[in-house]
């Protein structure tokens, strides 16, 4: 299990562990937050394509299928 500060996930860099469509890295680039500030969802950004995606952040959290980091 990835631990994660989800203050801290704009803009960090991401690895699928099993990348579809060749898409292999990723970036985070927004975070949705409710009223009291707390990050409820992420837009991640494929690197080849510039497809986003819209997610909760808790799926990063998940290590047999992302890697912090570009690798």
């Amino acid at each position: 299990m990835n631990r994660i500060n989800p203050a801290k996930l704009l803009l960090s860099k991401w690895t699928a562990a099993s990348p579809r469509n060749k898409e292999k890295h990723f970036l985070v680039t927004e975070l949705f937050r409710d009223e009291e500030g707390t990050v409820l969802e992420i837009e991640l950004q494929a690197v080849l394509t510039r497809r986003a995606e819209r997610l909760t952040w808790h799926v990063l959290q998940d290590a047999d299928n992302w890697k912090i980091g570009w690798k």
